[in-house]
C-alpha cells in the first residue's frame, strides 16, 4: 500500500516537473539593441514573426537603443534567464566592450550564443563625379596626401567605421574620420561635398548603387554580394585580411537553461531555412547565414580578438 502511495506521489511530481518545464508557455520577449526602421530592427521583426508562427507562441520585440548595443545588452543581461527575454543585436555586441571603458558586458560570460540570422559586407563609395574612380586611387591619394581624405561613417565604433580602419591599418595610410548619426546624415553630406568617401553597411547604400548615384569602389565581404557582382571583394583587389561583415544574432542571458537555449536556436534556424523568409532578409540586405549555437559561439570567439586589436591600434574610443 504504502509503496503504491509513494509510486503515485513520484509519478504526479514528475508529471508536475515536465509540466513546469513546458516551453514556451507565455510570450517571449525579443530586445533588439537599436532603434525602429533601422537594419537589426528590420531583421528582428522578420525573424520575430516567423518564429512565432512556427512556435505557436508570440514572440514580441522591444527596441531598446543606445550605447552601442549597451543599453539593449544591459538589459538583457540584468533578467531572469528563462529563456522568456532574449536580445537580437548586431556585431556591436563584439565590439562595443572593446570601445567603451569600463567594459558594459563581457561577450564570452554575460550571454548565451543562441543563433546567428545571417550576415552583410559594409561598402565602400565614392559620388559619381568623384575623380577617386577605383579603391587603388583611394589608397594612392590617401597615401600622398594624409590630411586630404575625409570619410564619413554613420557612427564612431561601427563596424563600417572599423572597416575603414582596418584598410588604413592594411594599407598603412591616412584617412580623417567623420562620425555620422546615421547612415542618412551621411550621405547627405557625401553629396554635398563635406567628405569624399563613405563607408557604410550594404543595406544603407544599396538601393544608391543600383540607382546609380554613387560608385561603389569595394564591399568588405568575403564574397562578393549577389545582386552586385560587379563589385569586388577587398582581398579581389588586393588587401588581405580586412572581411568586416555586419551580423545579426540572437543571444540569451547567460544561466539560461541549455535545452531552452537549444529549442530556440533550433526554431531560429527553422524558419531561416524557408526561402520567403531567406527571400525577405535578403531584400532588407542580410545573406542568411543560418548559424546555431555553437557557430554563433565560435564566430564571437573569433570577433572579440580580432576587433580588439584593430580598435587598439587604431586608439578608437565610443561615444
Amino acid at each position: 500500500m504504502y509503496k503504491k502511495i509513494i509510486s503515485i506521489f513520484i509519478g504526479t511530481a514528475v508529471c508536475m516537473g515536465q509540466a513546469n518545464a513546458a516551453f514556451p508557455e507565455n510570450p517571449i520577449n525579443m530586445v533588439v539593441s537599436f532603434a525602429p526602421g533601422g537594419a537589426t530592427d528590420i531583421t528582428a521583426r522578420i525573424v520575430a514573426q516567423a518564429m512565432t508562427k512556427n512556435m505557436g507562441h508570440q514572440i514580441l520585440v522591444d527596441n531598446r537603443p543606445g550605447g552601442g548595443g549597451a543599453v539593449a545588452a544591459n538589459m538583457v543581461k540584468g533578467t531572469k534567464p528563462n529563456g522568456y527575454t532574449i536580445m537580437l543585436t548586431s556585431s556591436v555586441y563584439v565590439v562595443t566592450p572593446s570601445l567603451k571603458k569600463p567594459s558594459p558586458y563581457d561577450p564570452m560570460k554575460d550571454f548565451v550564443p543562441v543563433c546567428e540570422i545571417g550576415d552583410a559586407p559594409n561598402v565602400i563609395v565614392v559620388k559619381t563625379d568623384s575623380p577617386i574612380k577605383t579603391l587603388a586611387d583611394l589608397i594612392a591619394v590617401a597615401r600622398k596626401d594624409p590630411n586630404f581624405v575625409s570619410y564619413a561613417s554613420p557612427g564612431a565604433g561601427t563596424t563600417p567605421h572599423l572597416a575603414a580602419e582596418v584598410l588604413k591599418i592594411r594599407e598603412n595610410i591616412n584617412m580623417t574620420h567623420i562620425p555620422y548619426k546615421g547612415a542618412g546624415p551621411a550621405l547627405t553630406d557625401l553629396f554635398g561635398g563635406q567628405t569624399q568617401v563613405f563607408f557604410g553597411s550594404l543595406a544603407s547604400v544599396i538601393s544608391q548603387i543600383q540607382a546609380g548615384q554613387v560608385r561603389a569602389l569595394a564591399q568588405t565581404g568575403e564574397t562578393k554580394w549577389s545582386d552586385l557582382p560587379n563589385i569586388p571583394t577587398l582581398a579581389e583587389l588586393g588587401v588581405k585580411d580586412a572581411v568586416s561583415n555586419t551580423f545579426q544574432a540572437i543571444f540569451a542571458p547567460a544561466g539560461t537553461p541549455p535545452e531552452i537555449v537549444a529549442y530556440l536556436s533550433k526554431q531560429c534556424v527553422t524558419v531561416l531555412k524557408d526561402p520567403e523568409v531567406i527571400e525577405k532578409l535578403k531584400q532588407a540586405g542580410l545573406a542568411t547565414t543560418a548559424l546555431d549555437s555553437a557557430g554563433l559561439k565560435a564566430r564571437v570567439a573569433k570577433e572579440v580578438p580580432y576587433w580588439k586589436e584593430v580598435i587598439d591600434k587604431g586608439g578608437i574610443k565610443g561615444e
